[in-house]
């Protein structure tokens, strides 16, 4: 019984701690314009993203990200990774949060792996096709700042 007890006690305690503190919530005009892409499902190992006309108008042109870094390979330098609105450590796929705004990063310099923000500048990208196997929206040819 008291086993039981301290592994409910051990789960209430890692459910706490994955909980989304709205304090760390990136928020700007430009991941709002990166919020406005909606995705339609064509089957269910295809979909596809509908990009707004205000997103349209940043298509191939510089663009400025402030957010958290959410590495796609292993190692402390970073080259491709995803940017989010939310730190790594919060619970993106436990249901309550669900997943925060990404979009994928590809530097021309490597970076070391943080749990701060950071600033991207980059081209943005906008790629229409399977979502499903790769990212829509991209910043490449990216310095941070």
């Amino acid at each position: 019984m008291k086993k039981l007890f301290l592994i409910c006690l051990l789960l209430i305690g890692f459910k706490t701690y994955a909980q989304h503190d709205p304090n760390d919530q990136i928020m700007s005009q430009n991941w709002d314009i990166i919020g406005g892409v909606d995705f339609k499902i064509i089957k269910d190992t295809h979909m596809v993203a509908k990009f707004t006309p205000e997103i349209k108008k940043y298509a191939n042109k510089p663009f400025e990200l402030e957010g958290y870094l959410v590495p796609i390979k292993d190692g402390m330098k970073q080259t491709k990774f995803m940017l989010s609105t939310l730190p790594i450590n919060q619970c993106f796929f436990c249901g309550q949060n669900g997943v925060p705004i990404m979009v994928l990063v590809e530097l021309a310099e490597p970076i070391k792996f943080t749990y701060h923000t950071i600033t991207i500048k980059g081209t943005l990208r906008l790629t229409e096709g399977n979502a499903m196997d790769n990212p829509p929206v991209a910043l490449i040819n990216a310095k941070s700042i």
